[in-house]
């Protein structure tokens, strides 16, 4: 005996539409992907300085989240880590990175070398990603020049105050010296002059 055709119909049928919408929510939930938010895109920051690259991103599971930093000199990896796991820093930004489960990092004591582009790649499970990028321009301490500058000017102004007080000792000497050769010309001078009238 053979099935009743419409029961096997129908029993396909259904399981075709469960079919379906699974496959339209993979579907949807693959459209959606990794959304990334950077707050702050372009950063200024000074020497010695500690800096937080902030990201925030919303996915499905766990993703892969890695920073590059590139620069004149090339690109270089940062860390790569999974949020609630070890994150993997390179030995170049070791004991300078911090790592947070939202994607952000913050670098600590920046000199100016670390001035460039840093970008941020977050990979979800099912392989689509997102990548933002956050520029940072570390720029020297003003007032270090200026406090160079007010040493120097210091150092000057003690330079001129002790050559102004040689210069007047020395004026003093010579006023001395001089007095003391015109006392001697003086004398020598009446000394010839009662000569002169002894003689005669």
């Amino acid at each position: 005996m053979r099935p009743l055709p419409s029961r096997n119909r129908k029993s396909r049928g259904l399981s075709l539409g469960v079919f379906a919408l699974c496959l339209a929510a993979a579907r949807c939930l693959q459209s959606q992907g990794v959304s990334l938010f950077i707050p702050q895109s372009a950063i200024n920051a000074t020497v010695e300085e500690d800096i937080l690259l902030s990201v925030e991103y919303s996915c499905h599971g766990i993703p892969t989240i890695e920073w590059k930093y590139t620069s004149s000199w090339g690109v270089q990896k940062i860390v790569e880590w999974k949020p609630g796991t070890q994150a993997n820093i390179s030995q170049s930004h070791k004991d300078r990175v911090c790592t947070f489960d939202n994607g952000s990092i913050q670098l600590f004591s920046v000199g100016v070398r670390d001035s460039g582009y840093y970008v941020i790649t977050v990979t979800e499970s099912l392989g689509s990603s997102q990548f933002g990028t956050i520029v940072l321009h570390v720029s020297e301490i003003l007032y270090e020049d200026l406090h160079f500058v007010a040493v120097f000017l210091a150092f000057l102004a003690a330079v001129a105050a002790v050559l102004i007080s040689l210069m007047w000792v020395c004026n003093k000497c010579a006023y001395k010296f001089q007095r003391k050769r015109r006392h001697k010309l003086k004398e020598s001078t009446t000394e010839e002059i009662e000569l002169q009238d002894v003689e005669c």
